[in-house]
This record gives C-alpha cells, sequence and structure tokens, in this order.
C-alpha cells in the first residue's frame, strides 16, 4: 500500500481508557479529525462517548465514532449495528458526525472461516447503512484484513500498522488505505498516556470532501467574492472556491421556492428537508453550491467571470 506524505491531515481515535480529555489542547497539537468509540456487541456503550463527542465538536475537530465488533454469526452482526444506531443517536444520529460511522472488526473469537467472516462484515455493514444512511468504513488490522473477501472491497479502508516506516501490506482486497493507523503509543497534548495515532490519504480539506463535512471558511484556499443575480435582480453575495461558486442558502431557497433550515447545533443545511453535503460558514451567513442545487430544480446558471456575476434563471423566466 501507499506511503504516508507531508500534509496528511492527523487524527487520533480514543475510548475511555484515555480518561478525560481536553479536546482544545488536542486541537492545538494539530489534530483535525478524531475517532471516538461509541459501543461494542449489542449492549455495551463507551462511558465517555457522549463527553467526547461533546468535547470534539467544542474544539472544532472533525468527529467520527466506531463501533467494536464481537459478532460470531449475522443474526448478531445486524443486532450490533442496531445497537450501535441507537447509541449514535445520543449525538444526533449517523448524518450528524462529520466522518462516516466506523465498524471495527479485528479479531475473531468464534474461529470463524474467511467466508464467514466477511459474511459477518457485510451484514452489519449492510444494516448500520440502512439505519444511519451513511456507508460506513472499515476498520481492522493489517493481518486481519487478508480475512475480508472482494465483497468488502467497496467500503473505506482504516487500517492498523504500527510502523514509521513500513507501510501496510497489500491485500486481495485493499491495494490502497484511506486512513492509516500507524501508532497505539503516540504522545498528544491534552490526553494523558499513549493515544492511538492516525492519518488520513490527503489535507484536512480533502478529508472534509471526501465524506461531507462542512468546511469552514478559514480554513479554505483561493476564496474570492463577486455578485449572485436571481432573474436579473441582485440576490446576494457569491464566494468562489476555487471551481466551485457559493450562494447564501436563503436567497437560493427563496428564488427556487424551497424551504431551508440551517440546524446551528449540528452545523447542518437542509433544503426541502434534504440535509445537504457541503456547505460554508461565513460571518453567520450559510452559503451552498449553486450550480448542482440549481440545476437539480430545472435553473439555469450562467458566469460572468469579468465581473464576477453568478446568474440564475428560474424554470418558467424567460
Amino acid at each position: 500500500m501507499q506511503t504516508r506524505k507531508k500534509g496528511n491531515a492527523q487524527g487520533i481515535d480514543v475510548s475511555r481508557y484515555q480518561g478525560n480529555i481536553d479536546w482544545k489542547a488536542v486541537k492545538a497539537e494539530g489534530i483535525s479529525f478524531a475517532f471516538i468509540k461509541a459501543s461494542q456487541g449489542q449492549r455495551y456503550v463507551d462511558p465517555t462517548f457522549i463527553t467526547n463527542a461533546k468535547g470534539v465538536r467544542a474544539a472544532g475537530i472533525l468527529l467520527g465514532a466506531y463501533h467494536f465488533v464481537d459478532a460470531i454469526n449475522v443474526e448478531a452482526a445486524r443486532a450490533e449495528a442496531r445497537h450501535f444506531a441507537e447509541v449514535l443517536k445520543q449525538v444526533g444520529g449517523g448524518t450528524a458526525l462529520d466522518l462516516p460511522p466506523v465498524m471495527d472488526y479485528e479479531n475473531n473469537p468464534g474461529n470463524l472461516s474467511k467466508t464467514l467472516i466477511s459474511a459477518v462484515a457485510l451484514a452489519f455493514l449492510l444494516e448500520l447503512e440502512r439505519l444511519t444512511g451513511r456507508k460506513p468504513i472499515i476498520y481492522t488490522g493489517n493481518a486481519f484484513a487478508t480475512n475480508f473477501n472482494a465483497s468488502l472491497g467497496g467500503y473505506k479502508l482504516w487500517i492498523a500498522r504500527y510502523s514509521d516506516t513500513r507501510v501496510p501490506s497489500d491485500t486481495v482486497t485493499w491495494k490502497r488505505w484511506d486512513i492509516w493507523q500507524y501508532s497505539d503509543s503516540g504522545k498528544v497534548a491534552g490526553i494523558k498516556g499513549n493515544v492511538d495515532m492516525n492519518e488520513f490519504d490527503g489535507t484536512t480539506d480533502e478529508l472534509r470532501r471526501r465524506f461531507g463535512a462542512a468546511m469552514p471558511v478559514q480554513e479554505t484556499e483561493s476564496v474570492t467574492s463577486g455578485t449572485f443575480r436571481v432573474n436579473g435582480k441582485e440576490a446576494g453575495k457569491v464566494l468562489l472556491y476555487g471551481s466551485k461558486t457559493y450562494v447564501p442558502l436563503r436567497s437560493l431557497a427563496n428564488a427556487l421556492g424551497l424551504s431551508y433550515r440551517w440546524d446551528n447545533t449540528r452545523k447542518e443545511a437542509y433544503l426541502n428537508g434534504t440535509k445537504l453535503q457541503t456547505v460554508q460558514l461565513v460571518e453567520d451567513t450559510t452559503y451552498v453550491q449553486l450550480k448542482p442545487i440549481a440545476e437539480a430544480y430545472g435553473g439555469i446558471v450562467s458566469w460572468d467571470s469579468k465581473n464576477k456575476i453568478a446568474s440564475l434563471k428560474t424554470k418558467g423566466e424567460k
């Protein structure tokens, strides 16, 4: 598999074993994402789950959660997925996470065959996606990953191999990692003792885009502004993030005759009841991508690069 590279986003994963965590200090260390343990088996809930979720969000760190699988048959796997989904509801559900929920499957207490291990994993993953609306990530060790067959190759891989120099080995199912847990003895300000260290294969912005997390304006590049017009009339400001054009959610919703809502607690935007995956928060205003939304509702978008004017002609307007 590929090596780590400079500029990759850095993260940690924690459970009750890390005790009380100063998440602001963690953020100041350059940690941009964190996976926290939520549950295990069919009953267990990590006692620090809620506290850690609140701390991660307050510090501005991307939040993910994982469940440790104990199941030894597909029925138990589905039951564990239901338990995980219920626990996630305590923090707003799977869609409220910045990162997809994670299946942590790394040992074989039932001495299952490789075929059954894959069947258990797939049963858990499919049930969890059905319940949460998000496609999960698979976490496992490099050696255990050889148990998973090609039916699981469409899932993103978070793999553990503790080494500064040796990359994870290729498997039949995966040739690349998305997240690499490269150490179980890291030291990070705000945490007493050791903590697992992780690296995403890309920058923090790429991590956000990969999994649909909201991207604060201060972390984006090449931001310029212009004017947004609807049917020839000025309707607000347009923001350009590289090649993407963003306009105020309220202005776009009103122009298209759609309902909208901003959930400030969860930092989520909704249009006609549907959660939008990518938003920009600028001076308490929610900005969303113009073109894909407008065209989905029959609008026509044009761009005047000289004057920096994004124009929307709504359906029925001449």
